[in-house]
């Protein structure tokens, strides 16, 4: 990440990301920083250049949460090159929802990580609660 937004933006992830079970951060072979559980990715981000707008934060989803997401216009696109498998992307035009964002990523997670790992997180939201 080199820009003020996309660092931001990873502070602000890495704070909902880094404390779940098993979480791993490393940076893919196209740049993108990405969060995985066991090997799996369920966040991606990217900052592809110094444009402000060309951060971009990825996450895990499933068709029907990703229609639904969708329908919220400004707020996030279909993912290019994996939304068809239910992928879904902040806005890069718009602002994250940050009242919304740390429950999806955590479902984004959840959806990625294997039954020991989820019941382990599932047990850490509700001591957050």
């Amino acid at each position: 990440m080199k820009t003020e937004r996309g660092l931001e933006l990873l502070e602000r992830v890495r704070a909902v990301c880094a404390p779940l079970p098993e979480t791993t951060e490393s940076i893919d072979g196209f740049g993108h920083t990405v969060f995985k559980v066991r090997g799996k990715t369920y966040v991606m981000m990217g900052d592809g250049s110094d444009r402000e707008d060309a951060v971009s934060l990825s996450f895990k989803s499933d068709k029907e949460q990703q229609r639904l997401l969708l329908q919220q216009e400004g707020k996030y696109v279909k993912t290019p090159y994996i939304g068809q498998h239910g992928w879904v992307s902040i806005d890069p035009k718009g602002e994250p929802d940050w009242d919304e964002l740390p429950d999806l990523l955590r479902e984004a997670y959840l959806k990625a990580a294997p039954k020991t790992a989820a019941k382990q997180a599932l047990e850490m939201f509700g001591k957050q609660r």
